[in-house]
């Protein structure tokens, strides 16, 4: 299994945008072959900060969703997000 967990930082001027293209992006992630539990939320204290929590069954999964979010509108929306993930399972 691979869990990737940490947080995202969104510039102010990218913020409405993140929250617009989150709930597709969320449900898209959760849709697909091997994902687990698909987890990004608000931070209660910082406004840009959603705090991001995954779990895929294995890496060709974990793969196949970091491709996937590559060439999505998720992707470009985020192009300038901050990511700070600690990511357990690969090879």
């Amino acid at each position: 299994m691979i869990v990737l967990q940490g947080y995202i930082v969104v510039p102010p001027a990218d913020l409405e945008a993140v929250r617009a293209a989150l709930p597709r992006h969320a449900d898209l992630t959760r849709r697909e072959a091997g994902c687990l539990k698909f987890e990004v939320t608000p931070d209660e204290a910082d406004e840009y900060r959603f705090n991001v929590y995954e779990e895929f069954a294995d890496q060709a999964s974990f793969e196949a969703h970091q491709q996937r979010v590559q060439d999505s509108d998720w992707g470009r929306v985020t192009v300038n997000v901050a990511r700070h993930y600690e990511i357990d399972g690969l090879d």
